[in-house]
């Protein structure tokens, strides 16, 4: 078990006065048990359930009074009932979905015990008879390991602290895209991550990819209320490698014959089971964010490598210098949404980017970022240069001077102006850099920061 980000972020939970029983959101195999895992040491007593297992789902089974019911967990995983310093684990708590009704008692009364909660898909099963308990319960979400995660599994230490040097210097930037880039071509699923920072062998991840790919299918499908759903769903999971990166629509997605509202509700209940994000647009450059439905989203899958695996893109990934220069850009536009859902931990966060659209010229900026009250255009350019067309049309009407370009170069910034003349200061950060933008904004606008 190697660390990961979450793990403070679940220290606070559990060292907060007002703490409430957790409910740890996720993806399949993102590595959600193993983080609590990894908690789990900080305590004397440790009961893990997982309700996939029919001996721990028949404790939350029938109608027995609430103290019965923690008193048989206690008794039956040989725990004493007396030590207040015990971490309850409820694993795949959407196996059994009137267990989440029950939380709220533990908060009620059991507020001495940390209790934990685990499960995916949770929307979909949250039915008119399954009702979480509002303000009885706090959620936080994992994602796949982020670049600095893959960093600390493979044992790259000397990179991982210049990762983690505000300004990294540039004798790093060479070694840093290079482990990026094997990143992005692996991704971050923690299975595929463990087995290559044991063996070091591409070849042999192809099995893992597989089964992961499998798994993802078996899980989404019991949701489906019917045949021709299940058939929808096979087909965008198996088109959706291909699109990732592309706006857009739901008639006929993947040149099928399937209708937008098939494939509305396909995609609805992957975006549940957190294997995509539908990004929407925004059209206005001051907050709030609110992301436009009206218009054609932007479609980002949970992971890099399972996306290259399934277009079979990886062979191409080897010896790419660039990473724009392969499929179009659209790698380098996933991985960097990957990163910006991967640094935070709160269910809310959300991808967005910014357009305009109108008749003779549309303009389209590929993220915007909210720091300090304003919205942040974040470009992510090929090459050292690149166009930035759509950035300076953003600043011409944004109340503040600071963007952010993600490219291939060296960390910089320099003063720069629109088309139209207005001057802003324009942060670039090689893309490796897209998990600390928040980091490097608070530098680069402290006057920390040196204009080059």
């Amino acid at each position: 078990m190697y660390f990961r980000n979450i793990l403070p972020e679940l220290e606070n939970w559990k060292a907060s006065a007002n703490r409430k029983p957790l409910i740890l959101r996720g993806a399949r195999q993102v590595g959600k048990t193993t983080a609590v895992n990894l908690l789990s040491s900080q305590y004397k007593q440790y009961i893990y359930l997982n309700l996939e297992k029919k001996e721990d789902a028949e404790l939350f089974k029938g109608q027995k009074p609430f103290p019965t019911l923690v008193e048989a967990i206690f008794f039956i995983k040989d725990k004493s009932i007396q030590e207040p310093n015990t971490l309850l684990f409820i694993d795949e708590i959407q196996a059994v979905p009137a267990a989440i009704n029950l939380l709220r008692y533990f908060y009620e009364d059991y507020p001495w015990l940390h209790v934990i909660a685990a499960g995916s898909l949770l929307e979909t099963i949250m039915k008119e008879e399954v009702t979480v308990p509002v303000g009885r319960v706090e959620y936080k979400v994992l994602r796949p390991v982020s670049f600095d995660e893959f960093l600390i599994a493979t044992g790259e230490r000397a990179a991982l602290e210049q990762y983690n040097t505000v300004p990294t210097r540039d004798f790093a930037n060479e070694k840093l895209l290079r482990l990026f880039h094997r990143y992005v071509l692996i991704g971050g699923m923690p299975e595929i991550v463990q087995h290559y920072a044991k063996n070091r062998n591409l070849t042999a991840l192809l099995p893992i990819y597989e089964s992961l790919q499998v798994s993802f299918m078996d899980d989404v499908e019991k949701y489906a209320r019917n045949n021709t759903l299940v058939n929808v769903i096979r087909h965008v999971m198996s088109v959706m490698p291909f699109e990732a990166g592309n706006r857009i629509k739901f008639q006929n997605f993947g040149q099928s014959n399937y209708g937008s509202r098939e494939v509305g509700e396909a995609m609805r209940i992957m975006e549940k089971a957190m294997l995509l994000h539908l990004v929407y647009p925004c059209t206005n450059v001051s907050p709030p964010v609110l992301g436009n439905k009206r218009k054609s989203p932007r479609l980002h899958l949970l992971d890099t490598g399972l996306m290259n695996y399934v277009a079979g893109l990886q062979k191409g990934l080897l010896n790419v210098q660039e990473l724009n220069s392969l499929y179009q850009g659209k790698i380098t536009e996933q991985i960097v949404g990957q990163e910006l859902l991967a640094a935070k931990f709160n269910v809310l966060n959300e991808l967005h980017f910014w357009v305009r659209e109108k008749k003779d010229s549309t303009a389209e900026v590929d993220f915007i970022y909210l720091f300090e009250g304003n919205i942040i255009p974040v470009e992510v350019k090929s090459g050292h240069t690149g166009r930035l067309r759509s950035l300076h049309l953003f600043m011409d009407r944004a109340p503040h001077q600071m963007a952010v370009r993600l490219y291939a170069g060296n960390l910089k910034k320099e003063a720069v102006r629109t088309l139209a003349g207005k001057a802003y200061t324009l942060l670039s950060l090689p893309y490796y850099l897209a998990g600390k933008i928040e980091q490097y904004l608070q530098w680069a606008f402290s006057g920390k920061a040196e204009t080059i």
